[in-house]
């Protein structure tokens, strides 16, 4: 790979950055928003060293007999021309032309149901319930207020929680949310099983209302993280689909 073909490729993987970080919020499928400050300056980097290096190369093509001299003496000393890079850096033209052109999509079913789900951490205590209802839940509050609230607090309760749709064979199918540390890489997802109400497609984003599945005993680890539901509401992907965070204020439309 030339030199002219080196600074092109930085500048198209920056602007494959910049894309996606800049341009649209593609960059929330496969990192936290409080990275995208980071791919912006590693674009713009990228970008300028592209810019940088195609100059000077410009510049050294305007000595040619300096350019071909120092060209014949590398040649003598090592019998090749260090100006190239190896075949393998043409490999990153791929990335730099799918995030410019084909964004790969966001993890989704097919990534949660390959995995187990994330423990939950202990919790001791648990403040009181609201009283309101539906009462806005995360799975993971949800899943530790069944296998650990010795009060039983949720027990009747109506809540509703926010996920996406993850197949399960027959016996119902999970809501899920797909938590991300830093990036796509380290992901890992909560589940709550649903039974009854309508089953969507897979990844479909939805809000489910309901309370819980009696199975195995409450505040135990015996109990099943399940919701009986009432209604599941087609919901639009929450700018924080990498969280798992209460639902948020919506435009609904479809559902049951």
């Amino acid at each position: 790979m030339k030199r002219p073909f080196q600074a092109g490729l930085l500048v198209l993987c920056g602007l494959g950055l910049l894309h996606i970080s800049v341009v649209t919020d593609l960059c929330l499928r496969y990192v936290k928003e409080s990275m995208r400050p980071l791919l912006i300056a590693s674009g713009v980097v990228l970008v300028l060293l592209g810019v940088v290096g195609a100059v000077l190369d410009r510049k050294g093509r305007r000595d040619p007999e300096e350019h071909e001299h120092g060209h014949d003496e590398d040649e003598h000393a090592h019998g090749h021309d260090h100006s190239a890079m190896p075949r393998v850096a043409w490999l990153l033209l791929l990335p730099a032309v799918s995030l410019l052109f084909y964004a790969p999509p966001a993890l989704g079913a097919y990534t949660a149901a390959r995995q187990p789900a994330k423990p939950v951490a202990r919790q001791g205590a648990f403040d009181p319930l609201p009283a309101t209802s539906p009462l806005p839940m995360t799975l993971s509050d949800f899943t530790s207020r069944v296998r650990q609230d010795r009060s039983r607090a949720i027990k009747g309760r109506t809540v509703t929680m926010t996920g996406i749709v993850t197949p399960h064979g027959k016996d119902g199918w999970d809501l899920t949310r797909i938590i991300i540390n830093c990036c796509a890489a380290d992901a890992q997802s909560v589940k709550v099983r649903i039974y009854g109400g309508p089953v969507l497609a897979a990844d479909t984003w939805v809000s489910v209302t309901g309370s819980w599945h009696p199975a195995g005993t409450l505040g135990t680890g015996s109990a099943q993280v399940a919701l009986d539901a009432r209604t599941v509401t087609k919901v639009p992907r929450p700018v924080n689909g990498y969280q798992d965070a209460l639902p948020l204020p919506t435009t609904r439309s479809g559902g049951s």
